[in-house]
């Protein structure tokens, strides 16, 4: 019988980066959130492990045999394979988190047919800094490189969002690298709703410097009657919260008519 999941849509609702590590990687403070939409993912019992992908954004992945699907599905040794069905709707390399969410998905099917071992934590993080708060896919703060979590209580949970993006692949590292350094100061404390609004992306500028299409991304949102709007992790992808989903939709109609080159997808909050 095959079991199906959702590989939930990943977007900092806030990301202060506080220092550059001398092991190449950035201290940082977020709030992780997850909308209850993105890529969807099928798996059933198998003679071995089986990866097969399709779906709009098949074509951004430069192996799709050998993703994070696969590579999750090696951190997670079992005595069954498992085939897995993935359909590609969240754009690559777009700071959603889309291929730690898949991985997450993955270790939410391993959990549900055997548990996860006393590791798990670890072996999440081995495939990417995301990849552990995408198991569980609800709202928590991130420290660290974003692998040391905080549950949260989500006051946010249930807000209509809406993610655009402008269609251009924007790689973490480069986006990283163009930061200035400046350490703006750390994450406010709070509630969800609370720290979102105070809070910022420091990779908004850096993402902006090598991927201007994103300001214009920013200026269409910022025109709707969004609560929040800001860039997602290291971009391209921007987000809008909204006090009622009419609103959300008359926003999405807007951005299908004067953008129909753009990507969108909408949903809720976990």
């Amino acid at each position: 019988m095959a079991m199906n999941e959702t590989a939930y849509a990943k977007i900092n609702l806030a990301l202060h980066i506080r220092k550059r590590r001398e092991d190449g990687y950035h201290e940082l403070e977020t709030l992780f959130a997850f909308v209850d939409n993105g890529d969807h993912l099928s798996a059933a019992y198998s003679s071995e492990d089986r990866v097969t992908v399709h779906g709009e954004f098949l074509a951004a992945l430069n192996n799709p045999f050998d993703n994070i699907v696969a590579k999750a599905l090696g951190q997670l040794p079992r005595s069954e394979g498992l085939s897995i069905e993935l359909e590609k709707r969240l754009p690559v390399a777009a700071g959603l988190g889309g291929g730690s969410a898949d991985a997450g998905a993955v270790f939410r099917f391993i959990r549900d047919m055997h548990g996860l071992p006393d590791d798990w934590l670890e072996r999440a993080a081995r495939l990417g800094a995301d990849v552990p708060a995408c198991v569980e896919s609800r709202a928590c703060i991130g420290r660290g490189t974003g692998t040391e979590l905080l549950a949260i209580e989500n006051d946010l949970a249930g807000t209509s969002v809406l993610l655009v993006n402008p269609r251009v692949p924007l790689a973490t590292g480069p986006v990283f690298a163009a930061w200035d350094g400046l350490d703006r100061g750390p994450m406010p404390e709070g509630h969800p709703s609370q720290i979102a609004k105070h809070g910022r992306n420091d990779l908004e500028a850096p993402a902006i410097s090598l991927c201007p299409e994103i300001a214009d991304v920013l200026v269409f949102l910022r025109e709707t009657d969004a609560d929040l709007v800001r860039m997602s992790g290291s971009g391209a992808t921007c987000f809008a919260l909204y006090s009622n989903d009419e609103t959300l939709q008359a926003a999405a109609r807007r951005c299908a008519s004067q953008h129909s080159d753009w990507w969108q997808m909408s949903g809720k909050l976990r």
